[in-house]
């Protein structure tokens, strides 16, 4: 990819704003510049709203914010309306508990292919590790070896393959479908294709699987998966599990889908939207 083409930065959240600032302050120290962020708010309240939109970090990445009313977990719908808001050519999307390391951006434009999305990976770190950055107490972003070796040691982080950077490879490429590791947390996607596709299939509701739907669907059209271990890894805030009531019925649809060649959402992106509800607020 051209590093001047310019990328969008779709970051899903819900209530948690202490987390996303964590994450908007690693975007604002990116090696790479050349990319906007979209805040896709899942129906966040007020309060969460006012502390992300007046916060000198968001003012600085002049954001914009897309907010829904809260009907539930319908992160499809609201990823769809972030892309809706954005105007790259490529989007990464991220979760708002899931803070980027200072070359993020240029990893993942360093992999950018055309015929392929980037399933990225993520660093787990613990309660105690996450309660000081979300304090501001802990700096994670742009840290040494040894920072990250003593982190591990203490079981404040999963692994080290944060610190590790491999340049691209065959053997990043997975040609079969395959429901492995796919985590919409980190994953980015052409524009094009994302179109190709119709987006997120907002008939997921609920916890889980409009991921691997979407990798599914992708991987029908032709668009293939190239994996972002050891270049592209983010650093995953601690939380309480999510509620996953519907889980199994997600993932069934899923299963069947998979023995079909199904490449368009059922109600996706592109769908007609009548009296839409959301409400778009671009800072800077």
């Amino acid at each position: 990819m051209d590093s001047s083409e310019l990328v969008s930065v779709v970051i899903t959240t819900y209530n948690r704003s202490d987390a996303l600032l964590a994450v908007l302050l690693g975007l604002s120290q990116q090696t790479d510049r050349h990319f906007e962020v979209i805040v896709a708010d899942d129906g966040s309240r007020e309060a969460h709203r006012r502390a992300i939109l007046d916060s000198s970090v968001a003012q600085s990445l002049k954001l914009v914010h897309v907010w829904h009313p809260d009907v539930g977990f319908t992160a499809s719908r609201v990823r769809n309306r972030g892309v809706a808001a954005a105007r790259g050519g490529y989007i990464i999307f991220l979760d708002g508990d899931c803070v980027p390391e200072v070359d993020f951006i240029a990893q993942h434009k360093a992999l950018a292919q055309p015929g392929y999305f980037i399933n990225g990976s993520r660093v787990l770190l613990s309660e105690a590790l996450t309660g000081r950055v979300v304090a501001g107490l802990a700096q994670i972003c742009g840290r040494s070896w040894t920072y990250w070796v003593q982190q591990r040691f203490a079981g404040h982080a999963s692994k080290l393959t944060g610190l590790l950077r491999l340049s691209d490879r065959p053997g990043r490429v997975e040609r079969a479908f395959s429901w492995k590791g796919i985590r919409s947390c980190n994953m980015a996607v052409w524009r094009s294709d994302f179109e190709k596709v119709d987006g997120f299939d907002e008939s997921f509701v609920g916890w889980g699987h409009e991921d691997a739907d979407f990798v599914l669907r992708l991987h029908n059209s032709g668009v293939f998966r190239k994996n972002g271990y050891c270049a592209t890894e983010v650093f995953h805030l601690w939380h309480k599990e999510a509620a996953r009531n519907q889980e199994s019925l997600n993932a069934r649809t899923v299963k069947a889908r998979a023995k079909t060649d199904i490449t368009q959402a059922a109600l996706g992106y592109a769908q007609l939207r009548v009296n839409d509800d959301v409400v778009v607020t671009r800072l800077g």
